[in-house]
């Protein structure tokens, strides 16, 4: 069975999972929502979203400096309570987060963060690019919509493919640290820093050169 938004949406009211644990379990399940309940129960996704109301104050602001100092990132990681705040468990997870980040260069954490004008250019410059393309009018939008789902994918990090293992977002690894951790998780803010952003500069591959500093 084809697996469509509406269901997918169904079943992240349900569970509150996110839409990519939600579409993954739906595929599994063919389309068999009770069974994608299961599976996402299964996985300790479905029981995190338990937790994910939860208010997290305490935590850490977790700091990652790129060798040489060309690249840094001080991101905010929110949890329950001082006590996990201050476990090693919690803190690898901050800095895996931080490393993430300055692998990655997300914009945003969060697609709700992404501001209404510069999401409406990006739709504007996309639905100008499938047109150029020779694409029918009719099916315009829905190209548009597949490729703002893109954008997010690259440019929020709660969407974007962890660094140190692509099959998940960064979104499922806070999940699956709520299942174990047994508290809620969050990503609160982030900034970073690239020396000499803005200038022009040679292109480096920031993403091999984290990865190897970090011996992965």
């Amino acid at each position: 069975m084809a697996v469509t938004a509406s269901m997918v949406k169904e079943l992240r009211e349900k569970t509150g999972a996110g839409m990519l644990d939600c579409k993954k379990a739906l595929d599994e399940s063919n389309g068999d929502v009770n069974k994608a309940i299961e599976i996402l129960r299964e996985k300790g996704l479905a029981a995190a979203a338990n937790k994910s109301g939860r208010i997290a104050t305490e935590g850490v602001c977790e700091a990652y400096i790129h060798a040489g100092g060309r690249i840094g990132v001080l991101v905010e990681i929110n949890c329950e309570t001082d006590f996990v705040g201050k476990t090693d468990q919690f803190k690898e997870l901050a800095r895996d987060i931080a490393m993430h980040i300055a692998a990655m260069s997300p914009r945003y954490v969060r697609r709700e963060e992404v501001p209404t004008e510069d999401l409406e250019k990006e739709k504007e410059i996309l639905r100008a690019q499938a047109l150029n393309e020779g694409k029918p009018e009719k099916i315009v939008d829905k190209m548009v919509e597949g490729r703002i789902n893109k954008y997010y994918e690259e440019f929020c990090l709660l969407e974007q493919s962890f660094v140190k293992d692509p099959d998940k977002t960064i979104e499922t690894l806070l999940k699956e640290k709520i299942s174990t951790i047994g508290e809620n998780i969050s990503v609160r803010r982030f900034v970073r820093y690239e020396l000499g952003e803005g200038m022009e500069k040679k292109v480096d591959n920031f993403v091999e050169e984290v990865m190897a500093q970090a011996k992965l």
